[in-house]
Formats: structure tokens, C-alpha cells, sequence
């Protein structure tokens, strides 16, 4: 199980968390979409020749329906327009509080969400976007130094676009441990081997890391001729997981609870998809996926409590880590292990206090409907009676 509440099945949210407490069923390969180049023959036609701007796009998969940050929203007033018109994303896949950090965007296409990163993570961190659309890399290419140096007034471009396949970040020169947060936009559904995506993501993240992305979810698994249709698969809904297949690929891959942290349904408009999709129903969902070690595929007690200090740029008041987990700044609040790992040990700990260790075990941590603030801790213990959900 995982650390949250049950929803009703109806829900929009019902797919995140069904395949949540998920975890029978053998693991999917991931690879669902057919011969390997021609599905990515067939991305590249759709991005590189047949969309000329977001206006095109038939459904929307790769359309943000919420609106995003205002740090963001500050950064995206000074990037290019060129840049802004190629975007094609599904989500808001950057978290505040990143400055310093080492970001790779996989899929980077136009480049937005990298010239938004390279200004959250100032010029002591770097940007890295990775691509395999030519046209794409071109228009992100295009204006990066003038951005950096201009617009930023950075010394030097904190941010560079390689030409490379998701699936094989080591041929795009991406070593091991050397990221410390990977995003991604509305594309890992676009790739044929999924499970090789995440594990090459595990493989580049430092310790403490984590995968913060929004991308296209269905409630089931879909047939062929869904899959390996041209428009589906490049409007993001051909390639999308089922989410119980997610999940699992998830830990295989090393990432032992995908925590989501907003869902939103997708609209079809097209009535010839409509006919073909059936009563298929896909979601954009914004996962983060934490290398600790400390993390578990269940939620257990050991005794553990979290106060958020409110130093998080954006939210002086409280921080959400997930749909269930909301931290109001200077409470203390009693939290499974899982979950003092993801605040405490990975890039968030320089905003939270985490008291208690793994010394002791009480068993698994009983979850409820929402985070429950514990008294203040005194003498390094937690009071009883908190919930981590």
C-alpha cells in the first residue's frame, strides 16, 4: 500500500489512487507501442513537420490546464516567443527551491521548461535538455546564450540541448549520479521502452535526487490500433500507461513509491479519436520519484516527525509534497518513513526539520484522509496519534 487515503472509483484522482495500493500482478515491460524506430520516426514526423504550433494539437494531452506558479510565470514572460510557440506540454513539471541544482529535461523539444529551469536555478546550478527532434533542438538552441546572458544576466549560458534518445542517456553523455532533479514534460509516453527511461533516470540521479514530471495516464490498457495510431501517438495518448503498469514499472526501476502530486482529466476533442478511444479515460498526472534509500513500498512507523521551516520559495505558508500531504510551515506533523526520507534526506532537507530515525519500528503507519499534525516533539520523540495521510 501507499501512504494515502482510498477515493471514490468515479474520481478523476480514482487511477492515481487505484494503482497506488496496487502491487500484484507481474511487471510490464513497458514496451507497448511496437518496432522501436518506427515509433520514433513517427514523433519525429508529428513535432518536427506536421505541428507548426500548439493551436494544431487535437486533444489536450499536450496542453497545461493549470495555470503555473507565479515564479514561473515571471520566468516565462522573458523567454522567447519562438520558444513559447513550439511548447507542447501536458503539466507543470517544475518544482520551486531548486537553486544550484543540476537539472536534465528529457524531451526537452523547444526548450520552455529549460529556459524556465535555468532561471529557478541560477547560475551556480546548470540545465541540460535532451532531444531527439532536430527541428526542436534547433528553435531551443537558437536564443539559449542570448537568454542566459541577456534577459538573466548571467555571465555564461547555464544551459545546453543534446541530441539524444531518452531510452540512452549515457550515448548522450549523461553519467551516473550526476543530476540532481530530472523533468519531463508530456514525453516518456512518447517512447516504445518505458522501463528503460526510468531506469536510465535512476542510473543519472544523484542520491537524494528526484523525477518531478507531468505526463499522459489512461484508466486501462489500451488495444493496437489505439497504440500504434500516428495522431494518438503523437498527441500523447497512443503511448499512454496504463497507471498499475506505471506503478510497477516504477519500483522495478528502483523508485519504490511514485508519489503524485496533481491529476487533471484530458479533453478529446476530435470526434474520430472519440470513436477510437472508446471509454477510454486519460489523465495528466504529475509524479515525483525519489532515489533514497530510505524509501519503501509501504508505509511504516518507526516513529518519525517533519516541521516545514516555510523557506521554499513561493510557499512561505505551507508546501505540498503530494496530493496528500500538505505541510503548513512551522507544525510539526508525524509522517511514515517513506515520507521523512522524501523531506528529510533528498534536495528538500534544507527545508525541514526531521526528528526520530529508523532505529525502533512500530509497524506499518496507519493512514487516514489527510496529514495530522503531531504535538511538538520533545526529547527527540513523536507523540502518537498522527497520520502520515
Amino acid at each position: 500500500m501507499s501512504c494515502c487515503g482510498t477515493k471514490p472509483a468515479a474520481a478523476i484522482g480514482a487511477p492515481v489512487a487505484a494503482a497506488a495500493a496496487a502491487a500484484a500482478g507481474a511487471p510490464t515491460t513497458g514496451i507497448q507501442m511496437g518496432d522501436d524506430a518506427a515509433v520514433k520516426a513517427s514523433v519525429q514526423n508529428y513535432y518536427g513537420e506536421v505541428l507548426a504550433t500548439s493551436d494544431d494539437l487535437k486533444t489536450s494531452a499536450c496542453c497545461t490546464a493549470v495555470a503555473p506558479p507565479p515564479l514561473v510565470r515571471q520566468a516565462l514572460a522573458k523567454v522567447p516567443d519562438e520558444v513559447l510557440e513550439k511548447y507542447y506540454g501536458c503539466g507543470s513539471p517544475l518544482p520551486m527551491g531548486i537553486e544550484g541544482l543540476r537539472v536534465l529535461d528529457l524531451g526537452s523539444g523547444s526548450g520552455r521548461d529549460c529556459y524556465v529551469a535555468a532561471a529557478l536555478v541560477g547560475e551556480r546550478g546548470s540545465v541540460t535538455g535532451v532531444d531527439m527532434t532536430q527541428a526542436q533542438l534547433a528553435v531551443a538552441r537558437k536564443h539559449a546564450e542570448v537568454y542566459c546572458t541577456q534577459a538573466l544576466g548571467y555571465s555564461a549560458a547555464n544551459m545546453r540541448f543534446v541530441e539524444g534518445q531518452i531510452e540512452d542517456l549515457a550515448a548522450a553523455g549523461i553519467q551516473d549520479s550526476s543530476v540532481d532533479l530530472v523533468i519531463s514534460n508530456c514525453v516518456i509516453n512518447l517512447s516504445p521502452d518505458k522501463a528503460a527511461v526510468l531506469r536510465e533516470v535512476h542510473r543519472v540521479l544523484a542520491e537524494g535526487g528526484e523525477m518531478f514530471f507531468s505526463d499522459v495516464y489512461c484508466d486501462r490498457r489500451l488495444p493496437d490500433q489505439v497504440r500504434k495510431h500516428p495522431v494518438l501517438l503523437g498527441e500523447c495518448l497512443g503511448g499512454a500507461l496504463y497507471v498499475q503498469d506505471f506503478i510497477r514499472l516504477c519500483r522495478t526501476a528502483g523508485f519504490q513509491d511514485p508519489r503524485a502530486l496533481s491529476t487533471s482529466e484530458i479533453e478529446v476533442r476530435d470526434p474520430e479519436l472519440q470513436s477510437l478511444l472508446g471509454e477510454a479515460r486519460f489523465f495528466s498526472i504529475t509524479y515525483r520519484l525519489f532515489k533514497l534509500a530510505g524509501v519503501e513500498t509501504t508505509c511504516e512507523d518507526y516513529g518519525q516527525a517533519c516541521r516545514y521551516q516555510g523557506t521554499i520559495p513561493g510557499h512561505p505558508h505551507s508546501y505540498t509534497l503530494d496530493d496528500h500531504h500538505t505541510f503548513a510551515a512551522g507544525k510539526w506533523y508525524e509522517v511514515c518513513g517513506s515520507t521523512a526520507a522524501m523531506v528529510g534526506d533528498s534536495w528538500l532537507g534544507k527545508h525541514f526539520e526531521v526528528i526520530g530515525d529508523r532505529s525502533r519500528h512500530f509497524g506499518l503507519f496507519e493512514c487516514g484522509p489527510a496529514p495530522a499534525a503531531a504535538p511538538t516533539p520533545s526529547g527527540g520523540a513523536c507523540a502518537p496519534g498522527g497520520a502520515c495521510c
